[in-house]
């Protein structure tokens, strides 16, 4: 069974950044990609970020390139997503996912395990 942790959300101020980890157990490898989602109150369900397991090719959301970086640390288990120079339209609730159907990253009905989400809250 596959387990994923967000920690590392909080509050910060415009042009300010945060590291959200994502802790994971379980057989992670039997995903195809990992990813960042976000969801603001209101919003659907926004891509972020993702990496291939294979050859570990890095996707963007158009909103996010440039500022966000999602890395791994294999040793850890651990998934991170770097994020600078926030801004407030950041805000969200960001969550960890695992990639379970082939299909288009940015797609998160394709995504089959989710961690609980992490706050992220940019004041301007």
């Amino acid at each position: 069974q596959v387990q994923l942790v967000e920690s590392g959300g909080g509050l910060v101020q415009a042009g300010g950044s945060l590291r959200l980890s994502c802790a994971t157990s379980g057989r992670t490898f039997s995903s195809y990609a990992m990813g960042w989602f976000r969801q603001a109150p209101g919003k659907e369900r926004e891509f972020v970020a993702a990496f291939t397991w294979s050859g570990f090719s890095t996707y963007y959301g158009d909103s996010v390139k440039g500022r966000f970086t999602i890395s791994r640390d294999n040793a850890k288990n651990t998934v991170y997503l770097q994020m600078n120079s926030l801004r407030p339209q950041d805000t969200a609730v960001y969550y960890c996912a695992g990639q379970t159907r082939r299909g288009a990253f940015s797609d998160y009905t394709g995504y089959g395990y989710w961690g609980q989400g992490t706050q992220v809250t940019v004041s301007s």
